[in-house]
């Protein structure tokens, strides 16, 4: 709305006359509401908006009904944080391809707005609380209260009182304030790792040697050997090793201190696009007449002399 001439004095008083027999009376007639809304509607083809009178509005709007009530605030599925931490007992967690869907539309939302728009957005408030999600688990980025305008031209950086949420800034925007599109990718670094352990970035709750994740997490991923270590128990398993493990080298890439050594947001979505084209699905689901059909995880025959025995290997078959 560009104009709000229907709070002007004459405006409110014609509001005023209006009784809600007579606002019933036109709500019923068909035309008379397809009029009010063809009237409020905006004129996209001239570039500018309606004014309109707030006599108008209650007649497209059946009187502001209920029925014709869009929405306001949060979300028809709750947020990330609301499904992947504190899962009340009898709700089942996020499943591990659910958790790479999540990963991936997060990446893709940040990279269309580190890349596709003009001029350039840096969202500086990434964290699970902001990720809305559909009833399929699609992720919408929210809550672009603390969002910026990114650099353009020669500049390299927006300078900016530091803000956002503790545990997700960046360690380079905290010390200098220089903001960055990079700043973005440690926070998405820290989000990925909390879909990986179903762990709180700080969670007091917890023994003092494991309330802080990044603290918790650091000496396994250091060593390849311990990444299954960073695996939520909740997933009981049910994930593929190598795509976990290339998950988790992902995650400890857009977390470097250093921001010119983290990846650009696009890298990071082709890399998670490639774990989720490795789903897992279990023996049951495979055989079950509600699966899916999509790439498949099976046991094959051990190399090792026997063939029976020892280590499981995984392949993949095209469906």
């Amino acid at each position: 709305m560009g104009c709000f001439g229907c709070f002007a004095p004459a405006a409110r008083r014609g509001a005023g006359d209006l009784k809600p027999s007579k606002l019933a009376h036109h709500c019923t007639d068909d035309d008379s509401v397809a009029d009010a809304q063809r009237k409020v509607a905006p004129d996209v083809g001239s570039g500018c908006a309606h004014s309109f009178t707030f006599k108008d509005l209650l007649v497209a709007t059946g009187y502001f009904n209920e029925a014709n009530f869009i929405g306001e605030g949060g979300f028809a599925f709750g947020s990330l944080e609301s499904h992947l931490f504190d899962v009340p007992h009898g709700k089942p967690p996020l499943d591990w391809n659910t958790r790479v869907k999540i990963a991936v539309g997060v990446a893709e939302g940040l990279s269309y707005l580190h890349n596709v728009a003009d001029p350039p957005i840096i969202y500086r408030d990434m964290k699970a609380a902001n990720i809305l999600l559909d009833e399929d688990f699609s992720p919408k980025l929210s809550d672009f209260g603390l969002a910026k305008v990114g650099p353009v031209g020669d500049r390299t950086h927006v300078s900016t009182r530091v803000m956002g949420t503790y545990g997700y800034c960046a360690p380079d925007y905290v010390v200098s304030g220089k903001l960055t599109m990079k700043s973005d990718i440690y926070s998405f670094g820290v989000l990925l790792l909390e879909l990986i352990t179903g762990r709180r970035i700080y969670d007091a709750s917890r023994p003092k040697p494991e309330q802080s994740l990044l603290t918790w997490s650091r000496p396994f991923m250091h060593d390849k050997r311990k990444f299954h270590r960073l695996a939520d128990p909740a997933l009981r398993g049910s994930y593929p090793p190598s795509a976990l493990n290339q998950l988790v080298v992902i995650s400890i890439m857009c977390l470097q201190d250093q921001p010119h050594v983290r990846p650009i947001i696009a890298d990071v979505a082709i890399g998670l696009n490639h774990v989720a084209s490795q789903p897992y699905a279990s023996l049951a689901s495979m055989g079950s007449p509600a699966y899916s059909g999509s790439p498949q995880y099976s046991r094959t025959p051990s190399r090792r002399r026997g063939g029976g025995g020892g280590s499981r290997r995984v392949s993949q078959h095209a469906s």
